[in-house]
């Protein structure tokens, strides 16, 4: 008498197998298609600005060329600050999490307290942007691409040596979107903690 089950039974498992993994597949493209309609909706300057304190960078955001400009190109919130490549654009959505957490507790939920982080929170941006070569700011300015024979002398001058001298976007371009801060008094930066807000 032989052990092996019947040539039904076979079938009947092997319809199974192929019904589940066809429901992992498309459970998992379901996921993947929540995870970027989530992506996508949390990288709208409109939920960006959706926080109340995050009112003071869309006013002084207006008041850049990266808001409204001759060619009617706008830059937002997440051209800046959120990688385009996926690896990268993920590790930035979850070290956001701390932004909403900042957020829900008024660690910058006025103008006053704001200000009081607003060096640090500075810093923490042009560090992290200088580390990545600017690479948000490359997504649309590349040293290769510029018409340098077009810009002012200094402009001109600065940019085309800038590669060779291992100079990034940021290293000269502080405070192009926001306001740049005043370097604190050495006692204020250690009184003060702030979020990291990248």
């Amino acid at each position: 008498m032989s052990d092996s089950p019947a040539p039904k039974q076979k079938g009947t498992a092997r319809r199974i197998s192929l019904i589940l993994l066809g429901l992992v597949f498309l459970a998992g493209i379901a996921f993947v298609g929540f995870v970027n309609v989530g992506v996508a909706y949390t990288n709208e300057m409109e939920f960006c600005t959706s926080c109340h304190s995050m009112n003071i960078n869309l006013e002084e955001y207006k008041e850049t060329i990266h808001y409204k400009n001759p060619s009617g190109v706008q830059a937002t919130c997440s051209d800046c600050h959120v990688p385009k490549e996926f690896v990268p654009k993920m590790y930035a959505k979850v070290m956001a999490a701390k932004d909403v957490f900042h957020e829900i507790i008024g660690t910058i939920d006025t103008p006053e307290k704001f200000e009081a982080h607003r060096w640090d929170m500075a810093t923490r941006v042009w560090a992290k942007m200088k580390s990545s070569d600017s690479r948000e700011c490359r997504s649309c300015h590349q040293f290769s691409n510029m018409d340098t024979s077009a810009q002012g002398r200094s402009a001109r001058n600065k940019h085309s040596v800038a590669p060779d001298k291992g100079q990034t976007c940021i290293d000269c371009h502080k405070g192009i979107a926001h306001e740049e801060p005043y370097e604190p008094e050495e006692s204020e930066t250690a009184d003060a903690a702030a979020p990291d807000p990248n």
